[in-house]
């Protein structure tokens, strides 16, 4: 087989609150490199503190990408992500650049590396319309009803997840045809054009991520996360959406149940439990994905950088780092 001699790209990827953002910008500053957010949160602008998106000395003079391009009011499609963010991965490269492709998103991870699946469209009214039977029966039972109609999507869809079981019914009602058949179809990319080491970047005990989330979901309420809110919830294009907490920006964990709160539904104290939990589900959800990642090395950041540090040199072809 050939030598493979694509330039090299970096993934660093990892559930939230592993401590990717400082690995990422230390790896960019050592190695020349510039970062590709590949997060679903960061896309937005004003979503800053509840999405924990690096500020400017958390940056440290690293260029950043894919961070603050849409609105919240606006969606950003995977396929759109991967568009843009393989045009900022041109962009580096051209530079002559290091590309550190850093997050936790794994469908926008698949779409940039691998692809998508064609399917059918969002549709605002059958959208609508399985919000609306989640109002009154519950995520848990369309989650079931899921399971009747595309039992392989239900398995890998957790019932607390409404943002994927929706659209997995979304695309059921719409063409017939269960999600998990439209995906054993996917396109694959254009040749992504790096070869690509892949890291995941996360503690090997839980009870560790588990007191980092709430630790650092601490911090942002010190730090002003609700009035963050508050001001999302001033914007006129947010003031007048019929249904807020459905865009994919409130959706966002920890913004949505603050929003609920600001609503006056929950208790500040039900409300920080209720964000807590639903950041733990988020980190669950990405390591399960992140295990399918066959050809991922793994490492705790709290105790691997020795190995960290041999596995880049060797990839980069730097042995003195």
């Amino acid at each position: 087989m050939p030598a493979d001699t694509r330039p090299p790209a970096i993934a660093l990827m990892g559930p939230t609150a592993s401590g990717k953002t400082a690995l990422a910008v230390a790896w960019a500053r050592r190695f020349d490199g510039e970062i590709v957010s590949v997060d679903s949160a960061l896309v937005y602008r004003g979503l800053d503190i509840g999405s924990a998106k690096p500020d400017a000395d958390e940056r440290g003079g690293v260029p950043h990408h894919m961070i603050d391009v849409r609105d919240p009011w606006q969606a950003c499609s995977a396929a759109e992500f991967a568009s843009e963010a393989r045009a900022a991965v041109d962009g580096i490269l051209a530079r002559g650049r290091l590309p550190i492709l850093a997050g936790g998103t794994g469908l926008y991870f698949r779409a940039l590396l691998q692809g998508l699946a064609p399917m059918p469209d969002a549709d605002p009214e059958i959208r609508a319309a399985i919000t609306a039977e989640a109002g009154a029966r519950g995520w848990p039972a369309l989650h079931a009803e899921l399971a009747r109609v595309d039992p392989v999507a239900a398995a890998r869809i957790h019932a607390t997840d409404p943002q994927r079981i929706q659209r997995a019914l979304e695309v059921y009602r719409l063409s017939g045809r269960p999600i998990s058949h439209w995906q054993r179809h996917a396109v694959p990319a254009d040749a992504f054009p790096c070869r690509v080491l892949k890291h995941v970047v996360a503690p090997l005990d839980r009870a560790v991520l588990h007191a980092r989330i709430e630790r650092r979901f601490d911090a942002m309420l010190a730090g002003g996360f609700l009035d963050e809110v508050r001001r999302l919830r001033a914007l006129p294009q947010l003031k007048a959406h019929p249904s807020p907490t459905e865009l994919p920006a409130i959706r966002a964990v920890g913004y949505r149940q603050a929003w609920e709160h600001l609503d006056g539904a929950v208790s500040p104290e039900e409300f920080r439990d209720r964000a807590i939990f639903a950041t733990r589900q988020l980190a669950k959800r990405q390591l399960t994905w992140l295990r399918g990642q066959l050809d991922a090395r793994w490492f705790d950041p709290s105790t691997d950088d020795a190995r960290l540090d041999r596995a880049l040199a060797l990839f980069l072809g730097n042995p003195a780092g």
